[in-house]
């Protein structure tokens, strides 16, 4: 009970989930170190904007995400160290919000932005989208429209792909988001069961829009997506997605990043040519993450765009995706 900062339930009114984890923030700042030195590290980071092939991304150099993006996130390395995920391995001054008795919410010790939040299952869980897409669009709905939640798939991304979670951070931070909502951006391709499929134009990698006022059919609809691709690609797991969510005027809208593989073979290159970016929901929505300062000067239109089209799901196969759904 000493790691428990306050419950979320159905009861509480509108924006209380918001202020609670701001709350949260706020207290961890002052009592956990690590936390502390998370959000020291954003105070002196340096970002520059670069102007791709109609599409921005934003770079950040940002030390503190070093042991993230090195992760090791083969099974044999997840075997081998405790889940940093599990309540009894958090550190002792670190602590959480249940949120609707099923989930707990941490502060990121390791923010990429201002207020950055890990809301992981209260049990031991493979890292899966499949069962939980209620959880996420229930989570955009109860942080409301100044939070956007994030995910990522257990092979791209996903720094702890043994346990279930989602992320929550201010919307309005990632390049996609300002981008998806520019006039002409969204291709409208079909709609299943009153949600709007759309693909986004100009951005360098395949997303897929899914857009409705309903969580049960976009969920549905959402379910749709992914079985398909798992059939187009002849996975036996979840295919490899990332997911931003955003709720805005009482609409939900899911933005899917279907992609073809977790890191460039730049990423496993040795000496000078070595590129320390592993690509995950952040990055595929605008924002490189550069814990060292030679990739962040070194970046440029060009290997973003290279990055972006080596991760990302071809074209030509999510056309058959949708050939399939429509």
């Amino acid at each position: 009970m000493s790691r428990i900062y306050a419950v979320f339930d159905r009861q509480q009114g509108p924006d209380s989930l918001s202020v609670l984890c701001c709350e949260l923030l706020s207290e961890q700042k002052d009592t956990w170190p690590d936390c502390r030195q998370g959000y020291a590290y954003l105070e002196n980071i340096a970002v520059r904007e670069i102007a791709c092939n109609g599409f921005i991304i934003r770079v950040q150099h940002n030390p503190g995400r070093i042991k993230s993006t090195l992760a090791d996130v083969e099974e044999k390395g997840i075997k081998e160290r405790p889940c940093f995920l599990c309540l009894n391995n958090l550190p002792e001054e670190q602590k959480g919000i249940i949120y609707r008795n099923e989930y707990l919410i941490l502060c990121n010790p390791a923010p990429v932005f201002p207020s950055h939040f890990t809301i992981c299952h209260k049990e031991h869980r493979p890292q899966s989208i499949t069962e939980h897409i209620d959880a996420l669009l229930q989570l955009m709905v109860d942080l409301g429209s100044a939070w956007t939640v994030l995910y990522n798939g257990p092979k791209c991304g996903a720094s702890a792909p043994d346990h279930l979670h989602f992320q929550a951070v201010r919307s309005g931070q990632m390049p996609i988001e300002k981008e998806i909502k520019e006039t002409g951006r969204l291709k409208k391709i079909t709609k299943v069961n009153g949600i709007l499929l759309s693909r986004v134009r100009n951005v360098g990698r395949e997303i897929i829009v899914a857009e409705g006022d309903n969580p049960v059919s976009l969920a549905a609809a959402f379910g749709i997506i992914l079985s398909t691709l798992k059939i187009i690609l002849s996975a036996d797991v979840e295919p490899m997605i990332n997911v931003a969510g955003f709720y805005s005027r009482k609409r939900l809208y899911i933005a899917i990043f279907p992609r073809a593989k977790h890191r460039p073979d730049a990423f496993f290159k040795e000496g000078d040519g070595r590129l320390m970016v592993s690509p995950a929901v952040v990055e595929m929505g605008g924002i490189l993450v550069t814990p060292v300062e030679k990739d962040f000067e070194d970046m440029n239109a060009s290997i973003a765009e290279d990055i972006f089209r080596e991760v990302s799901l071809d074209g030509k196969i999510l056309d058959k995706v949708f050939n399939s759904i429509t």
